[in-house]
């Protein structure tokens, strides 16, 4: 079965807003690369997914100038695609799926910014779809919401989806499983 890693929205977006003094894991980067560079060496796909809101004069919309990939992270290699969504989940307003179909990929592994929004949005919709789905918490990043902390947040998002939309595994887990 062919593999994809899907990174969503690890955006310079996310650094230009007031709430990323309070993000939850801000070297992402690291985690997020780690998974890249185990998923190029396992000659499986990687696709980079940003969020754009076009015209809305806010950090997400691309005249601005910030819906880039973070510096830190590894930049796409030639023949990934980057995809940019106006949705919360990589697939509505992209082609993800077709892409995925074409490539006959039956496993995502998913990680990104938001882990209660677009990337477990996008995890849902996967699973779905049909997609065996690996959540990757310590490479997703969110910021309090309310009285909920951004570690509860991150702890709730796995409860509900272990064992019914996604298998929730770490970085070192996978990179073992691959060997």
């Amino acid at each position: 079965m062919n593999r994809a890693l899907l990174v969503i929205d690890v955006q310079e977006s996310f650094r230009a807003r007031p709430l990323w003094e309070q993000i939850a894991h801000p070297d992402i980067s690291e985690p997020v690369n780690q998974l890249v560079r185990l998923t190029r060496n396992n000659g499986d796909l990687v696709v980079w997914v940003l969020h754009t809101e076009p015209g809305s004069g806010g950090v997400f919309d691309p005249a601005l100038g910030h819906v880039r990939l973070l510096a830190e992270l590894e930049q796409p290699a030639s023949g990934e695609p980057v995809l940019y969504k106006t949705s919360h989940n990589a697939f509505t307003t992209t082609d993800l799926q077709r892409r995925l179909t074409e490539a006959g990929v039956g496993e995502l592994w998913v990680c990104g910014i938001r882990t209660e929004q677009c990337v477990e949005t996008t995890a849902r919709l996967g699973s779905d779809l049909g997609y065996e789905v690996v959540f990757v918490p310590e490479a997703t990043t969110t910021n309090p919401i309310g009285d909920l902390s951004a570690e509860a947040i991150i702890e709730r998002t796995q409860a509900v989806l272990r064992d019914r939309f996604a298998r929730i595994a770490t970085v070192d887990e996978l990179a073992a499983s691959s060997e």
